[in-house]
């Protein structure tokens, strides 16, 4: 109460120096202060305009003069309005009114519609005029109760009020103080007034109280009307109309000043709805993986959006569905968009694939802004003297010379506890002012968000002004940023500030790590990232709740959406609530990094995985011809095989083995084609059951919604309640070679690794600088569990080669390679974007999926 008291004061006082439009603009801006609960407008009776009542928040409005309040009122909504509190002093005033006559001289407006209204309730008879209405000696002559808004005029005799008759007089003075003071009925209301106004700042008050808590949803599901045959995903989208986002955000419980909107359909949410959370349990957590996918792509994202639709539209529980934003480059290369698919998709899907709220690019510009950082600072080094490049680090301005913040942390880093830049000494000024990156080790690349084959090696430095520096590089697509997993990993603003901080970009002359806080740009880098830390809101289909966050690659990052999405998930779906995430390819590949790296950086713990495996897939993993994409399926994979079935199911077995090494009861999701026979499916089931599989579902949502796949989310619900035991697949305190031969040998199946010369030197250097302690995340194929992409099914025996290895150490984690892995995709002959156009005249995307 202190604070809303103080606010109101400092209003009250601003209240009276300002004009109508200023009264207006800063009603405007309390509205969206959060620390202001409650406005109570004290104004000359010149200014109770309906404009000045009405920009009021209905949710701020101590006086309850807003329409939004008056509605209310009329309505009996007894618990959402609040009283006028000069109406409700006059109530108070007042005892029996069963048929009692009132005239109310002089009220007008809300004050006016609010006694009316109280009156009636409590069965009198109202009526209204001015002191200098026609016929007023009449009317006063007639009633028993007469309640003025201004003082009786002279010109108004006593003698026209019958003998009895009570006088109410309640000017819009009374809460100012301003009234006269040798009016005992005009001070009853006054008393009375000021107590009602602060009974309604207590009501605002334990009203936000209760807005903090978790509200239960109240959840409008879109309706599906599925077509056969199942139209395009486009079509489907742009068939279904999309709650605004700001009606979505609100049936889930979140606040108004939680949400940016951008646009109709996607707004961030702010981190500090976790704060306001806090004490919230968390709800259950699911992890999608998959097996070993055709380059074709099994539909995790599909299982994903089927199953929180399932959850949400037709089980009646809280869900809430967390995936990853697609990267531009597989959008016009050869995948297409990442939105689901028919009728499970996350809608609008051409804001979902194209730019979203503009994440990529905070990372692109972030990182871009490092690398360019990296060789300035290395041609300033090579053309400049010691004094000279101190001069221009630490200038003088206004006569003055100092350290930001970040140098003087560059210093203590340095043992040189010093704050004034004239103290230092010449060799302090050296150390400072080089950081002697040794160019052959720097591993930051640039970045861009396109498939582009012919930027994986160049040249920079060739401009004459560069001076001669002149080295190879390499372009790197966006989503491969360690920016990116730095981003899908961090738990605050604070601890992406600090990772940022921690990114080593290259090694000095003497070995040691050179990061982003020794070049000085990690405030920078933080404004860069200030919004793109923020989780965006989209919905599917079906009008459930759905976060878009994060997008790192799977094969050469840990493939995972963000950390801060999962957790504001898990608090707003509430205890007995779902939160569905997805791993990026096989379960070898984004499940294993999901529990080693991500459950480690979260602390989170998940309930259930759930496996999607599709017919045609594990028909390829039983010796099926080779699938491409964009190529016609040969027969084997539209004709019914069981034989190819139930010898590729060695593969589902092996991914539920994998599952089943940390602890998490598997549910099975077979993702269902038209091509697929019944006994196909059948098969499919049975096997993965005996294999330990909690179940197994066949799914239609595809082609039903979220109605096709009821049978899974009953199967997930039922598992989460299982006792879960789960474990991390090895201790962080082993050594970096030992950690890379555990993944090797338990999930990938393979009889030992060979480390290259190269990769033995880097976790020789890691372990020496400190970094051996670090969890392991495999840049390796996700077409094969070995390194070789053709070997389908269960290979075993095999060597596993690790050409090098790489650290993020920002992210937390060291990436071995496996074999050769780009990180730069290439565009194939015919790439998407020949079928992506746009629309002139209605501005509709067309061909993108």
């Amino acid at each position: 109460m202190k604070d809303l008291n103080s606010h109101m004061v400092q209003y009250l006082f601003k209240m009276r120096i300002l004009s109508k439009n200023n009264i207006v603009s800063e009603i405007l801006r309390l509205n969206e202060d959060p620390n202001v609960q409650g406005l109570a407008l004290d104004l000359p009776e010149s200014l109770y305009s309906s404009k000045i009542l009405n920009a009021v928040k209905p949710e701020k409005d101590v006086d309850g003069l807003s329409d939004v309040n008056l509605g209310r009122l009329v309505r009996g909504e007894d618990s959402d309005y609040l009283v006028s509190p000069t109406a409700g002093a006059v109530m108070e005033l007042l005892e029996d009114l069963d048929g009692k006559r009132v005239l109310l001289v002089g009220i007008n407006g809300a004050l006016g519609s609010s006694l009316q209204c109280l009156l009636q309730r409590r069965g009198a008879i109202t009526a209204s005029c001015h002191w200098k209405s026609p016929g007023l000696q009449s009317k006063l002559h007639h009633v028993d109760v007469v309640i003025a808004g201004s003082p009786k005029p002279e010109s108004v005799p006593v003698s026209w009020l019958k003998p009895g008759t009570t006088i109410i007089n309640c000017s819009s003075d009374l809460l100012s103080g301003r009234q006269s003071l040798n009016n005992t009925t005009e001070n009853a209301v006054c008393s009375l007034a000021v107590a009602i106004r602060m009974q309604n700042m207590v009501k605002n008050t334990e009203r936000w109280i209760h807005s903090q808590q978790l509200r239960k949803w109240d959840l409008h599901c879109l309706k599906l009307q599925p077509l056969s045959p199942v139209p395009s995903d486009i079509e489907i989208s742009r068939a279904q109309s999309p709650k605004a986002v700001d009606v979505l955000a609100k049936e889930i419980g979140l606040l108004t000043d939680e949400i940016e909107i951008y646009g109709q359909t996607k707004a961030k949410v702010r981190l500090s709805l976790l704060e306001r959370l806090k004490d919230q349990p968390d709800g259950k957590y699911v992890l999608v993986a998959g097996i070993t996918p055709t380059p074709l792509g099994e539909g995790k994202s599909t299982v994903t959006i089927g199953l929180v639709q399932a959850l949400t539209a037709h089980l009646k529980i809280n869900s809430f569905a967390c995936l990853r934003q697609p990267s531009q480059g597989p959008t016009f290369g050869v995948k297409g968009g990442a939105a689901g698919g028919g009728y499970a998709q996350v809608i609008p899907m051409e804001e979902f694939n194209l730019h979203l709220t503009g994440d990529i690019h905070a990372i692109t510009a972030a990182n871009n802004l490092l690398a360019a950082a990296i060789d300035a600072r290395i041609l300033h080094e090579n053309t400049q003297s010691d004094k000279a490049l101190y001069n221009r680090l630490v200038p003088v301005v206004k006569g003055v010379r100092g350290f930001s913040s970040i140098q003087l942390a560059r210093l203590r880093r340095l043992g040189i506890n010093k704050t004034d830049p004239e103290t230092l000494t010449e060799e302090e000024i050296s150390r400072f002012v080089r950081l002697d990156i040794d160019p052959s080790t720097i591993t930051w690349q640039r970045v861009v968000d396109t498939n582009d084959r012919f930027l994986r090696k160049i040249t920079i430095g060739q401009a004459n002004t560069e001076k001669g520096f002149v080295r190879q590089a390499q372009f790197d697509i966006a989503v491969a940023s360690e920016i990116m997993a730095i981003l899908a990993l961090t738990t605050s603003l604070e601890d992406m500030k600090e990772r940022l901080g921690k990114i080593v970009v290259a090694n000095d002359k003497k070995g040691e790590p050179v990061t982003a806080e020794d070049l000085g740009v990690t405030g920078a880098l933080a404004v860069l990232m200030k919004d793109a830390i923020k989780p965006t809101l989209m919905q599917t289909l079906e009008g459930t709740p759905v976060f878009v966050h994060a997008g790192p690659f799977a094969n050469i990052a840990h493939g995972n959406s963000s950390i801060l999405a999962d957790k504001i998930a898990l608090k707003l779906v509430g205890e007995k609530g779902f939160v569905v995430t997805e791993a990026g390819f096989g379960a070898d590949i984004g499940m294993e990094k999901f529990f080693n790296i991500k459950c480690r950086a979260s602390g989170l713990v998940p309930s259930v995985v759930v496996l999607v495996a599709t017919v045609r897939a594990l028909k390829m993993h039983g010796g099926g011809p080779s699938v491409s994409a964009g190529a016609p399926l040969k027969k084997e994979y539209t004709e019914e095989n069981l034989q190819l079935v139930a010898d590729g199911c060695c593969n589902l077995q092996k991914q539920i083995q994998i599952a089943q090494l940390f602890g998490v009861p598997v549910v099975v999701a077979l993702n269902v084609f038209k091509t697929d026979s019944p006994a196909e499916v059948d098969l499919v089931c049975k096997i993965a059951k005996q294999s330990g599989a909690f179940d197994a579902v066949p799914c239609n949502h595809w082609s039903d919604g979220g109605r096709g796949a009821v049978k899974l989310a009953q199967a997930v619900e039922k598992a989460a309640n299982q006792k879960s035991s789960f474990k991390y697949l090895y201790s962080l305190e082993l050594p970096i070679a030992e950690k890379i031969k555990t993944i090797a040998q338990k999930v990938y199946g393979a009889q030992d690794i060979e480390l290259s010369p190269a990769a033995q030197s880097q976790i020789d250097r890691y372990t020496r600088q400190g970094f051996g302690k670090l969890p392991i995340c495999m840049a390796k194929t996700h077409l094969s569990l070995s390194h070789q992409p053709e070997k389908k099914g269960v290979p075993t025996g095999f060597i596993l080669p690790i050409s090098d290895v790489r650290a993020s150490i920002g992210a937390g984690f060291i990436y071995p390679l496996v074999g050769t892995m780009s990180t730069m995709p290439g565009l194939p002959t015919r790439p998407c974007f020949y079928d992506i156009d746009l629309d002139p005249v209605t501005e509709e995307v067309k061909g993108l999926f």
